[in-house]
């Protein structure tokens, strides 16, 4: 394994997930060219709620990931059908289970973020439509993660792309042409999100290195398989939870500074996605090596693997913080026309070029913890960073107003990564047998 290896796998990983956060800030772009900043509200906040719901269930793509990718490093077909199977069935309940309790998350959702009338107004319009799609959008995440697990990069990165054009293109369509204004960028991404779920289970078939077959009841609900998958899932779940409280805590807060500062910083959080998401591509190529090396009982593939994964998240918080700072306006103006947003947004939007270098290791190296299924000390340096972030939007938020709240989000993304920093040579030692770090 050298940097150029790395990189094949990387980049079009990157190129892959980048096209997550696209669905949101597409949305976002489309109805920022709308006369009213209650349009970027009212998607911000519906955005917010099915990010609540789906990142909640994040770990249906991670912990598929690692386990298909210790399954193929393993050469284990058996493990490899049954490491889409458990979660994909775990996909479909819940995103069923959404679906029927649609009108209390909605009721909940509103009573607690607690936007202006005419925001909640199109934050209804657009949670109304989007529910249906829980489902499909869930079992997504399952087969995006078994393909990148199985290191069929290029499957999914056709798959992704497919889907945010469609997004992008139906979106442009429904509100510029039809005029179907928050509806139209609601139904464009159910769309979508259908579209590319009939095409991963066709892309899953053809792309799958092994025959199917269908697992039986007993291996499916195996008692030692299941117990470690909902063991990874636990604290991936745990940690999902601390980072929603914080992006909750921190729209929520937004939001009673007004309807044009919720709106300036729904652009400011889209732009941050996109950053965090370049860094996930770096994650996920890591956390799929890492997975192979602990199949393959592979030691030197691991420790180049950590070694590399360290190198290129210094390297990759360079380049995303300079090609930010050099374009801010430009990127800024991609997301709206309405001159406070920008003016508010270009005020606040400095932050985000100290985010890559505080969030880099924390980002980056996460991979490696998944990729080995060792997730506690994932879910510990979130629980850490959390209370660290709710302490300084308390204290600070009321004297810096929204500085105060951007500084604590960036201090914790400081302290994500460096709690997560601090346990790496225990996986080390762990998975190497050394008595010191790498």
């Amino acid at each position: 394994m050298n940097h150029r290896a790395y990189l094949a796998l990387a980049i079009p990983l990157t190129l892959s997930t980048m096209t997550t956060p696209l669905l949101g800030a597409v949305d976002t772009a489309v109805v920022g060219q709308l006369p009213d900043p209650a349009y970027i509200g009212g998607v911000a906040v519906g955005t917010l709620i099915f990010n609540t719901l789906y990142w909640v269930f994040g770990f249906l793509r991670v912990s598929t990931s690692a386990f298909a990718a210790q399954a193929n490093g393993a050469s284990d077909p058996a493990q490899g059908v049954l490491a889409l199977s458990r979660p994909f069935l775990l996909a479909v309940i819940v995103g069923m289970c959404f679906i029927l309790l649609q009108w209390p998350i909605e009721y909940a959702a509103l009573k607690l973020i607690a936007p202006a009338s005419d925001v909640s107004q199109f934050a209804v319009e657009y949670f109304r439509i989007r529910i249906w799609g829980a489902p499909f959008t869930l079992m997504n995440y399952v087969i995006l993660g078994w393909l990148m697990g199985m290191a069929k990069i290029k499957q999914s990165l056709c798959l992704q792309v497919l889907m945010n054009v469609l997004n992008m293109t139906l979106a442009i369509l429904f509100v510029h042409v039809f005029s179907f204004a928050v509806k139209g960028v609601a139904a464009a991404t159910l769309i979508a999100e259908i579209t590319a779920f009939l095409l991963g289970l066709f892309i899953v078939w053809k792309a799958s290195p092994f025959e199917w077959k269908i697992p039986s009841i007993q291996a499916l609900i195996d008692t030692q398989s299941m117990k470690k998958m909902f063991n990874v899932n636990k604290d991936l779940f745990i940690r999902t939870i601390c980072l929603l409280v914080v992006i909750n805590m921190f729209t929520a807060k937004g939001a009673s500074f007004g309807t044009e500062f919720l709106a300036a910083n729904a652009v400011l959080f889209q732009i941050h996605y996109i950053m965090a998401y370049f860094f996930d591509g770096f994650a996920n190529a890591s956390s799929i090596l890492v997975g192979k090396a602990v199949g393959s009982n592979d030691k030197e593939l691991y420790k180049k693997t950590f070694t590399l994964s360290r190198q290129w998240s210094v390297i990759t918080a360079f380049t995303v913080a300079c090609v930010y700072g050099l374009f801010q306006e430009q990127i800024i103006g991609l997301f709206t026309k309405l001159p406070s947003v920008i003016e508010l947004s270009t005020k606040y939007g400095t932050w985000l070029i100290i985010y890559p270098f505080a969030a880099c290791f924390g980002l980056v190296i996460y991979g490696v913890f998944t990729g080995a299924t060792e997730i506690a000390p994932v879910r510990n340096s979130m629980i850490y960073a959390m209370i660290i972030y709710i302490i300084i939007q308390i204290t600070v938020t009321p004297i810096w107003h929204n500085h105060g709240l951007w500084l604590a989000f960036i201090v914790y993304t400081i302290g994500r990564s460096g709690f997560l920093v601090m346990y790496t040579p225990k996986l080390n030692k762990k998975l190497l047998q050394l008595n010191e770090g790498i």
